[in-house]
Formats: C-alpha cells, structure tokens, sequence
C-alpha cells in the first residue's frame, strides 16, 4: 500500500486470501447480502459485538436483552453492528477450573477480531475470568476496543437476612459444615443466594473487573455498577452502542487507553474497592500484552498509600447494587482523586479528569467512605516477600484476621488437593486453630490453572469447635467473594520446585504483614537437603491444550499467561 493511503476500513477489512482483492469483496458482499443487507447498510462502519451468552453461564443470562440496547446504540449512531460468539466460561461451570480456560478464551477472542472485518469491538462479558480474557485478546488484536459489563445479580433474603453469591454461599457453606445449620436450612439458602442472572453481588473478582475496567477507561463512565437486570444496565448498553460507534470513526485505538497510567489507575482502584486477590493476576496478564510490566513492589507501596474506601462484603457489609445506589465509580474515584493519574485517556475520548468534570454533584451515603474515615487504613491487599516466596506472595489483609497477621505458627502440610480432600476432616487429622495450613501444587502448573483451592476449609473438628478462620498458604488463588486470613499465589509454585514444595509439618513459618514478610524457619542446609532427597518433576501432559498450557504457561506474577502472548517490548 502506497504511503498516505488510507486502511481499509468496513467490510474491506482483513478480506480473505483468494489472490484478487476484488474477487473477495465481491464474495463477501453477495454472502452477507443473503443475510438481507443492503449496500447501505454495508458502507457503515463496523462494530463486531463478542457475544459470550450460554447455557452454562448465568453471569451471562441478560445478554440477548443487553444486545439488543446495545445494537440499538451502534444504529443510532451510524454504525452496523455485527456480533460473533466466542468461548464462554463460568466460575463454577468449568473444569478443572476456569482459571485453566481463560488463555483459551482470550486466544478465541483475539483471533476472531483479527479473522473478521470490523472498525471496533465491543465485548461482552461479566463472569470472572470472561472480561480480562476478552480485554487481553483485545489488547493483542490492537482495535478500537470497548467492554460492556453484564451487570450484577440482585440480593436474596433467607429468614428476613439479606443474602448474596458469593460470599454469603461460603459463610453458610462454614455453618453447615460446623452443624450450625441443616441440610433443611442449607437447601433453602441455596434457593436465595442467586436471586437474578448476574455475577455475584458482592467486591468478587466479576465485581472486580467490572471496577477495573471502568478505572482503566475501557467501560463508559458508570458502567461497572448497575445490576443485570435492571434499565440502568441497558441504557449502558446502549451508550456503549453509540460509543463504539465514535471511536471506530475516530480510531481511538486500545493503544491509547490501556496505558501504564491507566493501569496504575486500575491498581488504585482495585485497592481501595477491597478487591479480588484475583485481580492482580488479571491486571498483569492484560498489561503484558502491551508490554507493561506491573511491578508488585509498586503495587504494595501503592497499597500503602490507598485506604480501603468500599463498604462491601467480603471485606465490609453491603452489596454491588447499594454501591450504584450510592453513586458506583464516579463517586469512588471523586474520593481517590488525588491520586489518580487524571491525564489518561478514557473510551470518551476526554481524558479522565476531563470525564470527571462532568460527574454528577457527590451526595451523602453511607457505602463508600472518605479517606479519613476509611473501612481499612491501608489497600486490601498487601504483597509478601522471603524465602518461601522469592517471587512474591500476597494476602488480602482487609478481609484478615487482625491478630494472625503477626505470627509464628506451626504447618500442617497437604501435598495436593486429593491429600487434603482425603486427610482435611479426619478425626485423626494432627491440627490445632494456632498452626497453620499449608497446601502444595495448586499453582499454575501444579493442579492445573491455578484453582480457588487456596481458601482452605477449616478443618472438621476445629469448625465444629466454633474456629472461624486460621492462617493458610497456598500457591493457588482464592474466589474474590472469599474472607480469611489467606496467603495466596506463592511463587514460584511448588510443582516447579519452589520452596514450598519442601515444606514439611511440624516446620514452623512467621508471617508478618507489618513488615511484608513470609518466612520458613528452616535452615538453608536443611532445605539443600531436601531438595537433594526428592527432586521436583515438572507436570507434562503428551498433546493437546493441556501440553500447551503446561509448556508455555508464566508464574502468578507474570499473570499466569503463556509466555508467546505477552506482547515484545
């Protein structure tokens, strides 16, 4: 193409390889065409719309209403919209966990914006894992780019308390178990706890993202908060609709949001909401497709700087629909103003501070708090560091128990998952509420994908004595919904041969959040030792995605994506 030329644009786009141009527009024309298009309408720009609606996937079940605001938007504003499935995953649908299918998803995302024409895409999703899969294949595709959130299920009521997905489901789930509750009560409360399609109502890891996107600028202003199934959210819809529109026509490219800027923004905000633990992961595995590294370091003296200012469970007491009502992200980042980066670029095309200006006056309300008067004095998560995570562990120390945060405990050690599904509720099981639980190979590569098994049950006999929390380390994650005193994401991960995969019980471990630190009270010599007696075997597997996963996959503080997808700086 000569110099000066424009790009194509529209259904010229990407047009198929039958070595004449001419020839695959002509073809292309006349098959869309037999779907009813008229010239006219193919001329207009075109806005592909990822459509991660299924069966299997609740988060997701208000999709056909949101698309069809959403299309309304994109017609009102000139644009012919044009929507595509891609993979969908649900939390609680996929197996072995849904953390093993988000490259996947992300992989399918970017290759289907890449394969097919379209000026800009908007992308649909809500459930965990669905908005940084989309939002890194949309980083690696590199077009106008805008996320549509699903929206937030509504609260429940069992006997007159108000309940939510999903950190109520594990607190009931705890009470059942210790047989504070019947299997009578436990059904009833599994019929209040989801009480509308959505992601869960509570700062989980969908809530999360929803916040994180809003914060990054790749959401409409006041897109993370309203609930799925109620007019606030279409009228989103619809603004994204109109939005996606505007920025294919100005090339607003995803380059220009996604900034280290935006992201230090993100990380702002994700401290300051309590967010999920899960977050972290996700925000470093979008930002190294383009190029930026996220430095923990930074993260924890950012964490140090931002209070907590969200009242929502699993660190505070209210829902996502009471964080709307009290006026969603606008009103959060009003508070965080000071320290926000108010000169990066939002989907509006307006920089963020130039977005703020147009917010609504603030009000009084009672869900998110001032700086001086905070739910936590520091971020909800705090990064850890010594010899048994060289690389880095965190804990989300908002939703901790304050006085086993300073502590020398004695572990109690479980090789894997099945070790600890056969050994956690045995009467036998030699385990006291001060020691500390410990589980290996729940990593990236370990189970595989990382599972949410780092929320360790309490065992049997100690909840059944009323013990509500005790200290855990894991190399795995937790759900955002989740509380407790929880060291996670310990790197590098067992199944690789870091430290952890020599612990042993009886071993004792200090933690201390005050100075950041997790340590192993073990000898170097001991540990040489150890290491030289039962060497590590890294998992392989002979083909598929599973071979490919365990090939190529990075450490948590890489963001756990495969290492041919971060984009070359």
């Amino acid at each position: 193409m000569f110099e000066g030329t424009p790009k194509p644009s529209g259904l010229r786009k990407g047009l198929t390889s039958y070595g004449d141009e001419g020839f695959s527009l002509f073809l292309r024309k006349a098959f869309i065409k037999g779907a009813g298009f008229t010239d006219e309408a193919l001329d207009r720009p075109v806005i592909g719309i990822a459509n991660t609606a299924s069966a299997y996937n609740a988060c997701h079940g208000n999709v056909e209403q949101l698309m069809v605001a959403l299309k309304r938007g994109i017609m009102l504003a000139g644009g012919l919209p044009m929507e595509f499935p891609t993979i969908s995953v649900h939390e609680s649908f996929a197996s072995p966990t849904s953390m093993y299918l988000r490259n996947l998803m992300s992989m399918d995302t970017e290759e289907m914006i890449r394969a097919q024409p379209m000026d800009s895409v908007v992308l649909i999703g809500g459930c965990d894992k669905t908005v940084p899969a989309q939002l890194m294949g949309a980083a690696s595709a590199g077009i106008p780019t805008i996320q549509l959130i699903t929206g937030s299920m509504l609260t429940g009521s069992h006997r007159s308390e108000r309940v939510g997905a999903c950190t109520d489901c594990r607190r009931y789930w705890a009470k059942f178990r210790a047989q504070e509750v019947d299997e009578e009560e436990i059904a009833q409360v599994n019929n209040q706890l989801v009480a509308s399609v959505g992601t869960c109502s509570v700062m989980g890891t969908a809530s999360t993202m929803a916040c994180v996107a809003e914060a990054l600028g790749i959401a409409v202003t006041g897109g993370a908060s309203p609930p799925a199934v109620t007019s606030a959210r279409m009228r989103v819809a619809e603004l994204t609709g109109q939005r996606a529109v505007e920025i294919a026509k100005s090339k607003l490219g995803i380059e220009k949001i996604l900034t280290p800027k935006a992201f230090e923004n993100a990380m702002r905000v994700l401290l300051s909401i309590g967010g999920s633990t899960n977050g972290i992961i996700h925000l470093t595995a979008i930002a190294g497709r383009m190029g930026i590294d996220l430095d923990l370091a930074r993260l924890d003296q950012m964490s140090r700087e931002t209070p907590v200012l969200l009242d929502l469970k699993p660190s505070g007491q209210f829902y996502m629909e009471d964080f709307h009502a009290a006026g969603g992200m606008p009103e959060l980042l009003q508070e965080l103003r000071p320290l926000l980066h108010l000169d990066a670029m939002t989907i509006s095309g307006k920089t963020l501070g130039e977005e703020m200006a147009l917010y609504p006056p603030r009000f009084a309300q009672n869900v998110i708090k001032t700086v001086q008067n905070p739910i936590f004095p520091q971020g909800g998560i705090a990064v850890l560091k010594g010899n048994l995570a060289p690389g880095g562990a965190i804990i989300k120390q908002s939703a901790a128990r304050q006085d086993l945060m300073e502590v020398e405990a004695r572990a109690v050690v479980f090789e894997n998952v099945a070790d600890l599904v056969a050994r956690l509720d045995s009467p036998d099981l030699d385990v006291l509420a001060t020691d500390v639980l410990v589980l290996k190979n729940i990593g990236p590569k370990g189970a595989p994908g990382m599972p949410e098994a780092g929320y360790i049950p309490i065992p049997l006999k100690l909840a059944r004595q009323g013990v509500k929390d005790m200290l855990r380390i894991s190399d795995g994650r937790m759900s955002g919904t989740a509380a407790g005193t929880v060291v996670l994401h310990v790197t590098p991960e067992a199944a690789i041969g870091g430290p952890l995969a020599y612990v042993q019980s009886g071993d004792k471990i200090r933690l201390s959040v005050k100075n950041r630190e997790l340590t192993l009270l073990v000898s170097e010599a001991e540990l040489a030792q150890r290491v030289k007696r039962h060497p590590v075997k890294e998992p392989s597997a002979p083909r598929g995605y599973l071979k490919l996963f365990l090939e190529t996959v990075n450490q948590a503080d890489k963001g756990v994506d495969f290492d041919f997808l971060r984009a070359k700086k």
